[in-house]
C-alpha cells in the first residue's frame, strides 16, 4: 500500500490509531459518500479559490518578457488600471494618475492597453493611444485570451470526470475539490471503503489513523485555544488534500504560463474567496472549519462579498459597528427584526461563513459588451457609425473565440444603448438564425438599431453609445435553416464550412446516409421521378421534400465531394434561387421541388371554407349520386362486395 503524504512520518501510510479505538469521527458514512456528488451543505466539502496576482500587469510582464521584480503598470488614457506588487512597493495604486506615479517611480514601465482604431480589423499596442482618447477605443482582449490559457489549462490538470470548474471572472476561479478529494481519500485510506458495521449510513466514521498533518508552506488560520489540542478529523483530512491539489495547480500555471496566483481553500466559497487574499501575492490559506469563527471575527462587515454597498451600510448604521467579532454576539431573533426573515437570515449566516452556493461549472459567457464614452461627445450619424462598425469587430472577434464559426455557439440577440444628456435609449433586436455571421451583419443590425433610436426625436450631442450580443445558445449542428436553400454555389460552400458535420462527411463521403421515415409521404408522391434517400443529387441532400420527415437534420450540397474535373465544368443556375448544379437531372429536381413548394404554399394559404366551382355532371352521374346519399348502405353491393352482418 502506498505510503500517504498526510503523515507526520514520511513512509507510514493509515497506521492503526493509537488511542481508544471505541473513539469515533463526528462525520458519518453517509456524509463521506455525499462528498463524491458535490453536496453544498457537506461539512466535508472542500471548495478553492484560485486569484491570479494583479492580472493585467502580470499579462504585460509575460508579454514583454520582464523580470518579476521590474514595477509595471497598466496605463488606460491617463489613468491605471493595474499596479503589480513591485511597483506597490514604491507607493504607487490605482488611484494615482500616470504622472503621479513616474514621480513616485521614475524606474516603472507604464504599458497602455491595447485599442481598436477605426479601419483596423484587429486591436494592437500603440505608442498613441493615450494621446488618441477621441478616436481609440479601449481593447482588453489580450487579457481575455490569456485567461482563457488558464482555464484550459486548469481543467487539463484536474481530472476530467472528477472537476466542477467556475469563472467567477476574468483572473479568478472556483473549484468545487470534493469528488476529487473523495477519491482521493479512499485511495489513501482503504479503511473507508469498508460499509458501516450495521448497514447504517448514519453510523460514525471511525477516527484518521493520524495524529499530525504536514501543511507545507500554506498560510494556515490558527485555531482557539481549545480546538489546538484536538486531534485531526476527516474534515482536516479532506482540507489538507485539497490545499495540495490547489498547490500542484498553482505551481503548473507557473510552470507552463509564467503566472502567479494565490490560492484560499475553505468548505464555501464564501470562505475560500476570503482565503484567496488573505496572503497576497504568490501563495494559498487554508481556512479549517474549527478557524471560520476566528477567521471572520478579524473581518469588517463591509469587507464581505455582497456587504460593501448599501446593505453593509445598513448593517453598520443598525448596529453601530463595523466589526464582524461584534456581530456575531447578535441573537438570529434580533437580525431578523432589524434587517427582516431574509435578510436577516443570511447576513446572520455570512458573518458566520455559511454559504451553500454551487460552484457552477458553466464557464461560458452570457453576454458581450463592447462600448465608448465620448469626451467631447459626438453629434452626428456618422460619428456614431463610425464608432458602430468598431463595436461590431470587437464583439466579432470575441465571438470567433467563442466558437461562432465552427456553430458551437452563437447569440441570439443585439442590444444598443445610447446615452443623450441624462437619457438612455436602447433598443433590442433578433440575430437572424441560420445565417453565416460576421462583424458586417453585426454591423447592419446595429446601424438598424440606431435608426430606430434617432426616429424618437432629439439625440444628439451622444455621451455613450454601447453594442452589446446576448441570449447565447449552443449551435445546431448539420442545419443551416431555410437560407442555406436559397444561396448560390460558392456561399452554400462556405456556409457547409462553419459546420463540423459537413467537414467530417467531406472525408467520407461513401457513408451511407440513414433514410428517410416516409419515402413517398406529402406532395413527393406526385411527381413522376422518384427521388432515393441514397442518392447523392442536390435535391437530395439538400431540399427538404414537403410533408416527409427524415431522421437527420437537411444539409446543402457536399461540393468538397465532387471531383475537381466537375468543378471546373459549367454550372447550371436555378431560374429562381440561383442556386447552381452540374447535373440537368439534378436541376430538374430542383425545380421540382420549387413546384412541390408552391402546391404546398398554395394549399396552405387557401381558406378551409373556399366555396369551390362545382365541375359539371352528366344527368347519370347526378342521379347516381342522388341514389348513393338516400340509399346509405342501403343500396346494392358493388362487385366484389359482401354485406357486413352485424348481429
Amino acid at each position: 500500500m502506498p505510503s500517504s503524504p498526510l503523515l507526520g512520518h514520511p513512509g507510514v501510510s493509515s497506521p492503526v490509531h493509537s488511542g481508544d479505538s471505541s473513539r469515533r469521527s463526528q462525520f458519518t458514512y453517509r456524509q463521506l459518500s455525499q462528498l463524491a456528488s458535490y453536496s453544498t451543505t457537506n461539512p466535508l466539502r472542500v471548495v478553492a479559490h484560485v486569484d491570479l496576482d494583479a492580472f493585467y500587469a502580470q499579462c504585460e510582464m509575460v508579454r514583454l518578457g520582464l523580470p518579476k521584480n521590474k514595477p509595471l503598470a497598466v496605463q488606460q488614457w491617463y489613468g491605471l488600471i493595474a499596479v503589480n506588487y513591485a511597483a506597490r512597493d514604491s507607493g504607487i495604486g490605482r488611484h494615482c494618475n500616470i504622472t503621479e506615479a513616474m514621480k513616485l517611480c521614475p524606474d516603472l514601465v507604464a504599458q497602455h492597453v491595447a485599442t481598436w482604431r477605426e479601419g483596423d480589423d484587429k486591436w494592437a499596442y500603440r505608442d498613441d493611444a493615450a494621446a488618441n482618447i477621441a478616436t481609440d477605443k479601449v481593447s482588453l482582449d489580450p487579457y481575455r485570451l490569456e485567461s482563457r490559457k488558464i482555464i484550459s489549462l486548469i481543467k487539463e490538470t484536474l481530472p476530467a470526470d472528477l472537476q466542477k470548474v467556475e469563472k467567477a471572472g476574468i483572473d479568478e476561479v472556483f473549484l468545487d475539490l470534493s469528488a476529487q478529494v473523495h477519491s482521493m481519500m479512499l485511495e489513501r485510506f482503504p479503511e473507508l471503503k469498508k460499509p458501516p458495521r450495521y448497514d447504517d449510513p448514519t453510523e460514525k466514521l471511525p477516527l484518521p489513523p493520524i495524529a499530525a498533518l504536514d501543511w507545507h508552506a500554506d498560510a494556515l488560520i490558527d485555531l482557539d485555544e481549545d480546538q489546538e489540542t484536538i486531534d485531526p478529523d476527516w474534515d482536516d483530512v479532506a482540507i489538507l488534500i485539497g490545499s495540495d491539489i490547489v498547490r500542484d495547480l498553482r505551481a503548473k500555471i507557473r510552470e507552463k504560463l509564467d503566472y502567479t496566483c494565490s490560492g484560499g481553500i475553505a468548505n464555501n466559497k464564501l470562505l475560500s474567496k476570503l482565503g484567496s487574499a488573505f496572503k497576497k501575492p504568490n501563495q494559498q490559506t487554508v481556512v479549517r472549519n474549527r478557524a471560520v469563527y476566528s477567521f471572520m471575527s478579524g473581518f469588517k462587515i463591509t469587507k464581505l462579498r455582497n456587504l460593501g454597498g448599501k446593505l453593509g451600510d445598513q448593517v453598520v448604521t443598525t448596529f453601530e459597528t463595523q466589526a464582524v467579532k461584534d456581530l456575531l454576539d447578535i441573537p438570529l431573533a434580533t437580525m431578523k427584526s432589524k434587517l427582516g426573515n431574509d435578510t436577516g437570515q443570511w447576513v446572520y449566516d455570512t458573518i458566520r461563513g455559511i454559504d451553500h452556493s454551487e460552484v457552477n461549472s458553466r464557464t461560458q459567457i452570457k453576454s458581450m459588451l463592447s462600448a465608448k464614452s465620448f469626451r467631447p461627445t459626438i453629434s452626428t450619424p456618422q460619428q456614431a457609425e463610425k464608432w458602430l462598425r468598431i463595436f461590431a469587430a470587437d464583439i466579432f472577434a470575441r465571438l470567433v473565440e467563442e466558437g461562432v464559426l465552427e456553430n458551437k455557439r452563437r447569440p441570439r440577440t443585439i442590444n444598443l444603448h445610447h446615452r443623450h444628456g441624462g437619457q438612455m435609449r436602447s433598443r433590442q433586436g433578433p440575430i437572424p438564425q441560420g445565417k453565416h455571421l460576421d462583424e458586417g451583419i453585426l454591423f447592419d443590425l446595429a446601424k438598424g438599431l440606431l435608426a430606430q433610436i434617432m426616429s424618437e426625436g432629439a439625440v444628439w450631442p451622444c455621451a455613450n453609445l454601447s453594442l452589446s450580443v446576448g441570449g447565447f445558445e449552443d449551435g445546431i449542428k448539420g442545419n443551416l435553416g431555410i437560407d442555406a436553400f436559397l444561396v448560390k454555389g460558392d456561399e452554400i460552400e462556405a456556409l457547409r464550412s462553419t459546420t463540423p458535420e459537413s467537414r467530417s462527411t467531406s472525408v467520407g463521403s461513401d457513408r451511407p446516409v440513414k433514410k428517410r421515415r416516409a419515402e413517398n409521404s406529402g406532395i413527393q408522391r406526385f411527381f413522376s421521378k422518384k427521388i432515393s434517400a441514397d442518392d447523392n443529387s442536390s435535391v437530395n441532400a439538400s431540399e427538404p421534400i414537403a410533408g416527409g420527415e427524415t431522421d437527420q437534420p437537411f444539409r446543402p450540397p457536399d461540393v468538397s465531394d465532387m471531383k475537381r474535373s466537375v468543378l471546373s465544368a459549367d454550372l447550371l443556375l436555378c431560374s429562381r434561387c440561383k442556386a447552381s448544379f452540374v447535373d440537368p437531372d439534378a436541376l430538374q429536381s430542383h425545380e421540382d421541388w420549387h413546384m412541390a413548394m408552391d402546391l404546398q404554399e398554395a394549399e396552405r394559404v387557401k381558406p378551409a371554407f373556399a366555396s369551390r366551382q362545382p365541375a359539371p355532371r352528366n344527368s347519370s352521374q347526378k342521379g347516381q349520386s342522388t341514389s348513393s346519399k338516400r340509399g346509405g348502405r342501403g343500396g346494392k353491393p358493388e362487385p366484389g362486395q359482401s354485406r357486413l352482418k352485424f348481429g
